[in-house]
Parts: structure tokens; C-alpha cells; sequence
């Protein structure tokens, strides 16, 4: 507490019928004065008590149902809230009718300013059956929640202590309500312009100015133009874009659409911290809701569209990624006969194409993955979907949110890291994102299916999906562990707003969707391709020049002497030459910086089985996951490998146990994902968090291959 500061100044608000009057005349007994605010017939009433040696003085704002300034009294009281900006505001709520009075609580949230909620009445909530849990709706809305009973006095000595905390401490946990991400988007680009461009007076919180601006409030714009003079006039012109592009992709003004998401932000509160044993008078979302987000169907019911999105996305993406695949492989061969073989041909067909081709092909699985995301979003369904998830997430020291960037992390991790945005506590967030590495993404699955495909072709389904389960479980327990140790604390609740259901708009999935992919395309010409070259840089520097442990010119010449004298056939002549040209492809990569690299890190990798050339590979993976399959087929003289290219899942069948395979599959799901990703992780959470990130995962991927290798030892 602050000793010095022996006078607090608070004002109550409250909707009319809420108990407002009541509390005031608890509070302040026979010390009231009654007049009106200056220039309006609006009563002023007023009053103060002193309470443990602080003197507090109380101002009874008029009962109002919202701050939007449609009515006198809403205005004075606006006005007054943000001239005077009081030590503490004290909204009355009348817990019997919680989403009405809630939406005032919003607007006061807006202003940024210390709130103790009085939720009156409680005792007629109890008879109607309405179960509130006021810890936790405290802690959602960034504020303390005393119940009282007004007309019997009762909580009265409650809420001083708690108008006495506040008050002296001057702050709380900021809460921001949130409007949906096309209403955000444009709110901070305001927020920055005003931040930027004008000084405004410190009464005025940028962030809800940026609000009343989208909102055309008149009383916001007539005090801004008196303020800004000339300078309105561009401001007023970038307002009015974002009002146009909210109106074009959500069919809605901004007032609809902010409105919408107050009462979200409410339903979502209300939905973890309310119950209500007779529901009356639902609307269509709560209907909707009622099955959708029940305890239990509501998991089987989110499988399911899961299943189906996934589903959609691979049986729809393999059509498009075919013909990509197959236009590389053209362009391909297009270049390596129009361009001299040598350097410049490596460099733009192995280097270039190779690496950025191996990356664009995933571009249909991955627009449609963000095609049925921003689907699911634009609904309504995945805010849903975090709520159904909230309980299991909880369990493990996570917020349902979480679950979100998880799912999308099955996917590609960058946007999963990037949709960890949406978790407001940074250590929720960070949590997420260090353990999102463990959901495999689709440049995973070509490993997998490799692997998988060589050493247990029986049963290459269950063994897949082992390794997605197995990768669930280590998000589980790594999520615990961070908890207990770098993120130590409960996770922090607070409200997952609940949106009304939609019917999403073509032209809004599709800008969401291309904004994302292109993010993606983006990467992949610009981190992928340097990341393409360096890799091609070093498989083929230093070139080995003729030191050759071979004469491998005299046996070409000798399989053509043969071909002519017709010793051989030219099917025979072709395999021969094939397989001394792999010979010299294998020198030359052990000759090269790669093939150094990995023979010098053989020892750290040999008690997890694996040899210098899957070392090699697992650095490649450094840059795509999808490139270990290619490193694979070029380590291993196998020419055009992919993840279904039987010769090379015949030599790697040969040249490593099983065991080996399963534990090479374990150590690609379990180290850090690609660099792109950890590109992404360090914009997202800093260089510290990155690095942190890329060191456990490679400790855990190198100690659990460890446990498995020299364990499974013992058994074959």
C-alpha cells in the first residue's frame, strides 16, 4: 500500500435497476449532495466516508446500459469517467441478468482503467439456480469481484477493502476485448498512426479512441477535430478505409461487429464462470452451443471435423502437389539441357530448384489446410473448439487457446508459432510454442513414410501413427516440465470469447487464406533458398578434384569398350555407368564439408545407431525436414529418391536394422523443426527463447534415441 495517498476519489456505475442507488447509499449513509453535472439537467449525486483512516469520495454516475453516447446520461457519464479519470471505478452489476450488465463492464474495461466489480443481488441469482464462480470470473476479467446484497448491506465491508486495494495499488492485470482479427488488424494500425503522428492528452487511452473511431462515435470525433484541427482530416481518411475494408470482407460495419465481439467476450466469461440449471429464452448460437460444446459429445464432435479437415486437405492436395512436382521435374530437366553441366548447373538445378521446388510442392496442403482454418475461424466453430479443449489443457498447465496453434502445428509449424498470438499471457504462449515442435508437420511425413516403408512395410500405417501419438505424449509431459521449471505459475484464465456463429464469406476465407500462404511462399523464396544454397555449398565444396580412390574414368572407358564389342547390353552398359557415377557421387560427398561434418559428429550419434551418413541427413533436416529424403537418396547412390522409392528403402533395409529406423523416425519427430521455423520462433519470442528452443530439443531428441537404442539392444 501507498501510505501517502490518503484520499481516494471513485466513482459507481452500473445499469439502471441493478442496485446502483443502493450500494451508493450504503456506502455513504446521510453524506450525499445532490445536484446537477455542469451544463446538463443530468442529477449529480455525491458523497464520501472514511474508511481505516482513508478518505474516499464517491460520485454515483447515471445508471446506463453502455458508454456509446446515444443518450445524455451515457455521455456525462463517459465524460466524466474519462475527465477525471477516478483511483477506482465501481460497476455494479446485477447478477441476475449477468449478459446484459456485462456489456457496460466491457466499456468500462476499454477505458483502461482500475474496475472492482460489486456483483449485487446475489442472493435472487441463487434462488433462480445460477451458480457464479466469482474466483474465477475475477481473474477472466482482470478484476476483483465481491458479491454483495445491497438492500441487506451485505459485502458492503468487502468491497471497501477490495475499493481500498485497488485504489492504493492504481493497477490491475490488463484485459483487452477482443473483436475478431479483421476489427484488430485495423485497430492497430490506428492505434500506431495516433501513437506515431499526434499527441493526444494523457486521459485518452489509444487503444479506445482507435475503438470509437471505427465506431463513428460523434462525441470522439468532434473532441479529435477540436484537438487535431487540420490534422484530422488524415486521420479521418485512413479511418474511413478500415471502416470500408471491415464493411467489404465481414458484410457488417465496424459498430456491428465490435458490439459482436463485447458480447463474445462475454458469452466466452460467462461460459467457464456461470451456470444456469433452467435455460430460457436461448438464442441460435446458444442452442448451437449447447451440443457443440457439451462435456461430452463435444470432443468426439471436434475429432470429427478435425478428421474431415484433414481428410480434405490430403485427399484434395495430392492432385496439385502431382503437377507442381511435376513441373519442377521439367523445369528440371529443361535447365540441365540448356545449361553447360558444371557449377552453374548444380547450383540452379541441385541447389536452387531442388531445395525451394521441395518446398513450393507443399503449397496446396498447405493453402487448403489455411483455406478450412480460416473457415473454422470465420464460423465461430474454433473459438468452440478451444473452449472443448480448455479442460484437457488445463491439465497439463495450458489454457485452451493453446489448443489452436497445436492443431495447426499437425500442419506447418510457422503459422502454428504465429497463431500463438492469440495466447495473452506470454508464458502460456511460449509454453505453446516450445512444445509445438512435437506435433508433426507435413514435411515430417515424408521421412515416416520412408522409413517406415523400408523397415516395417507390414504395418507402415500403425507405425506412423505411433509416432504422431508418441509426439502428443512428449508435448504433454514437456508442457508439465516447463511449467514446473523456466514457466513456473498456474496458467493464467482468462476469457476465450465466444463469437456469434457466421456464415463465413468467400471473399474473407479467401484473403485470409491468401495472406497466409503467401507468408509461406514468401519464406520459402527467401530463408529456404539461402538456407538451399548453403546446404548445396556444403555437399559440394571442397570438390575433390582427381583424388579419387579409384580410376573411375578408366571404367567408363572400359563399360564402352565392352558396350561396342557387345559383351554387354546397352540396358547392362547404362546400369553399369549409373553405378560407377553413384560411386563417385558417394566419394565425393564424403570428400565434401558435409561428409566432413558428419564423419567428425559419428561418435556423438554412434550410441543412438546412427552412422556419419545419417548424421548428415538429420543436418539437412535442419533446413526442411522434407530434404532428409533427398539427402537419403543421394547418400546412398540412389538417384530421384522420394519417400516411395522402393531402391532406396531395399538399400536402407539392408544397410540398418530396424530398431535403427524406428529410432532415426523418433529423433526427426522430436529435434527442433525447420530453420524457417525457428526464423519465425525468434520474431515471435526472441533470439533467448530460440535458442532455448533448438538446444532441449536436441537434447531430448539425442537422450530419448539414447534410451531407445541402447535399451532395444538387449532384445535383439
Amino acid at each position: 500500500m501507498i501510505p501517502e495517498k490518503k484520499e481516494l476519489n471513485i466513482v459507481i456505475a452500473g445499469n439502471p435497476n441493478s442496485g446502483k442507488t443502493t450500494i451508493f447509499n450504503e456506502l455513504t449513509g446521510l453524506r450525499q449532495h445532490v445536484g446537477n453535472y455542469p451544463g446538463v439537467t443530468v442529477e449529480k449525486k455525491s458523497g464520501g466516508i472514511t474508511y481505516k483512516g482513508y478518505k474516499i469520495n464517491i460520485t454515483d454516475l447515471p445508471g446506463t446500459y453502455s458508454l456509446t453516447a446515444f443518450s445524455q446520461e451515457e455521455i456525462v457519464a463517459r465524460n466524466y469517467i474519462i475527465d477525471r479519470k477516478p483511483d477506482v471505478v465501481v460497476d455494479i452489476v446485477d447478477s441476475s441478468s449477468l449478459e446484459r450488465n456485462l456489456y457496460l463492464t466491457t466499456q468500462l474495461i476499454e477505458l483502461d482503467l482500475p474496475i472492482v466489480m460489486a456483483l449485487n443481488m446475489t442472493d435472487i441469482a441463487r434462488k433462480e439456480g445460477k451458480k457464479i464462480n466469482t474466483g474465477l470470473l475475477s481473474k477472466l476479467l482482470g478484476m476483483p469481484v465481491v458479491e454483495t446484497v445491497g438492500s441487506k448491506g451485505k459485502g458492503i465491508d468487502e468491497l471497501l477493502e477490495a475499493i481500498l486495494e485497488v485504489g492504493l495499488k492504481g493497477e490491475l492485470k490488463h484485459v483487452d476485448v477482443k473483436y475478431g482479427e479483421e476489427a484488430e488488424e485495423e485497430i492497430t494500425k490506428l492505434v500506431a498512426i495516433l501513437n506515431e503522428n499526434y499527441t493526444l492528452p494523457e486521459k485518452y487511452y489509444q487503444r479506445w479512441i482507435a475503438v470509437k473511431l471505427l465506431e463513428q462515435d460523434e462525441e470522439v470525433i468532434k473532441n479529435l477535430k477540436k484537438l487535431l484541427k487540420s490534422g484530422y482530416t488524415d486521420i479521418d481518411s485512413m479511418v474511413q478505409d478500415s471502416i470500408n475494408h471491415m464493411n467489404d470482407i465481414l458484410r457488417d460495419s465496424p459498430e456491428v461487429i465490435i458490439a459482436a465481439g463485447r458480447y463474445g467476450f462475454i458469452r466466452g466469461a460467462l461460459r467457464e464462470s456461470y451456470e444456469e440449471t433452467d435455460i430460457k429464452n436461448v438464442d441460435v448460437t446458444e442452442k448451437i452451443d449447447v451440443i457443440l460444446t457439451n462435456r461430452i459429445i463435444g470432443i468426439p464432435i471436434f475429432a470429427v471435423i478435425i478428421w474431415l479437415m484433414f481428410q480434405f486437405v490430403f485427399s484434395l492436395g495430392k492432385y496439385p502437389m502431382g503437377w507442381i512436382e511435376f513441373g519442377f521435374e521439367k523445369l528440371s530437366t529443361f535447365l540441365t539441357s540448356v545449361i553447360p553441366e558444371g557449377f552453374i548447373q548444380s547450383l540452379i538445378v541441385d541447389g536452387i530448384i531442388g531445395g525451394v521446388g521441395g518446398v513450393i510442392i507443399f503449397t496446396p496442403n498447405i493453402m487448403l489446410l489455411f483455406f478450412m482454418i480460416a473457415l473454422l475461424e470465420d464460423s465461430g466453430y474454433m473459438a468452440r473448439a478451444a473452449f472443448v479443449m480448455d479442460r484437457i489443457m488445463h491439465k497439463i498447465g495450458l489454457h485452451g487457446k493453446s489448443f489452436i496453434p497445436m492443431i495447426i502445428g499437425f500442419g506447418c509449424t510457422v503459422p502454428a508459432y504465429m497463431g500463438s498470438r492469440i495466447l495473452e499471457n506470454r508464458k502460456d504462449r511460449l509454453v505453446t510454442m516450445h512444445i509445438n515442435t512435437f506435433c508433426s508437420c507435413g514435411a515430417r511425413l515424408p521421412v515416416y513414410i520412408l522409413i517406415a516403408g523400408a523397415f516395417f512395410p507390414a504395418i507402415a500405417g500403425n507405425v506412423i501413427f505411433s509416432l504422431y501419438f508418441i509426439g502428443i505424449i512428449f508435448a504433454v509431459i514437456m508442457a508439465r516440465v516447463l511449467r514446473a521449471t523456466r514457466f513456473r505459475g498456474e496458467s493464467e484464465p482468462f476469457v476465450m470469447e465466444l463469437p456469434p456463429y457466421r456464415i463465413p464469406t468467400l471473399k474473407g476465407i479467401f484473403i485470409h487464406t491468401w495472406e497466409r500462404t503467401w507468408m509461406y511462399i514468401k519464406k520459402a523464396g527467401t530463408v529456404i533458398l539461402a538456407i538451399s544454397v548453403l546446404m548445396w555449398a556444403l555437399f559440394t565444396f571442397p570438390m575433390i578434384g582427381n583424388e579419387y580412390s579409384q580410376d573411375y574414368q578408366a571404367q567408363i572407358a572400359g563399360a564402352e569398350i565392352a558396350l561396342e564389342s557387345g559383351q554387354i547390353s546397352q540396358p547392362g552398359y547404362e546400369e553399369t555407368i549409373s553405378a560407377i557415377e553413384s560411386r563417385m557421387a558417394m566419394e565425393r560427398l564424403e570428400y565434401s564439408a558435409a561428409g566432413r561434418i558428419g564423419k567428425f559428429l559419428e561418435p556423438v550419434f554412434r550410441p543412438l545407431g546412427f552412422d556419419w551418413k545419417m548424421v548428415i541427413a538429420i543436418l539437412a533436416g535442419v533446413a526442411a525436414k522434407e530434404v532428409i529424403v533427398s539427402t537419403m537418396g543421394t547418400l546412398f547412390s540412389i538417384q530421384e529418391a522420394d519417400e516411395q522409392s522402393g531402391n532406396l528403402q531395399e538399400v536402407l533395409a539392408d544397410s540398418y536394422h530396424p530398431l535403427v529406423g524406428y529410432n532415426f523416425m523418433l529423433f526427426v519427430l522430436l529435434y527442433f523443426p525447420c530453420m524457417a521455423s525457428m526464423a519465425v520462433f525468434r520474431k515471435e519470442a526472441g533470439t533467448k527463447e530460440m535458442l532455448f528452443q533448438m538446444g532441449y530439443t536436441l537434447a531430448l531428441a539425442w537422450t530419448v534415441a539414447l534410451i531407445v537404442y541402447q535399451v532395444g539392444r538387449l532384445f535383439i
